[in-house]
C-alpha cells in the first residue's frame, strides 16, 4: 500500500524561540497520516489560539493544539488545519521536563490524528488514540509522552 499523499502548508505566526522546522513538521505529519490529505499546520501565539478556541469552541482558555477538520475536500482527500500554540507547548514541555521538540512532535501527531477521526473523550477511544501516538512517536525515538 503506497504512503498517503500529503499536501502540507506550514505557517509560523509566532515569534517563539526553538520552533521546529518545516521539514521536521512534514515528517511528523506524514508519520501520522493514514489517508491522502491537504493540511495546514499553523504555529501561533496565545492570543490567536485563545481567540480561535473561543470563536469556534466557545472555550475561553488558551489550548495547546486545536484541530479543524473539513472532511473530504476532494474525492478521498481529507482537509484540515492543525493550530499549535507555541507558548503553551513550550510551557508544558518545561513543566513536564520534556525536550521542546518532543512536545511539538506530540502535539503535531495528536492534531493530525484528530483530523482523521481519533478522539480521547471516552477511555476506550483515549486508549486507542494514545497507543497510536506512542507508536508514531517511537519512530522518532521520542519516549511515551503519557509516562512520567
Amino acid at each position: 500500500m503506497p504512503d498517503p499523499e500529503l499536501r502540507l502548508s506550514v505557517q509560523f505566526a509566532s515569534n517563539a524561540d526553538a520552533l521546529p522546522g518545516r521539514a521536521q513538521i512534514r515528517r511528523w505529519v506524514a508519520a501520522a497520516l493514514e489517508r491522502d490529505a491537504e493540511i495546514t499546520v499553523r504555529i501561533v501565539d496565545a492570543e490567536e489560539a485563545q481567540t480561535l478556541n473561543q470563536d469556534y469552541r466557545g472555550k475561553v482558555y488558551v489550548p495547546n493544539v486545536l484541530t479543524f477538520e473539513y472532511g473530504e475536500i476532494a474525492p478521498g482527500v481529507l482537509g484540515g488545519d492543525v493550530v499549535i500554540c507555541a507558548p503553551v507547548v513550550e510551557g508544558e514541555a518545561r513543566e513536564h521536563g520534556k525536550p521542546m521538540k518532543n512536545h511539538y512532535a506530540h502535539m503535531t501527531v495528536h492534531g493530525v490524528l484528530h483530523l482523521q477521526g481519533y478522539d480521547h473523550l471516552d477511555p476506550a477511544d483515549a486508549e486507542i488514540m494514545e497507543s497510536r501516538e506512542i507508536a508514531i512517536l517511537e519512530r522518532f525515538r521520542i519516549p511515551n509522552p503519557y509516562s512520567s
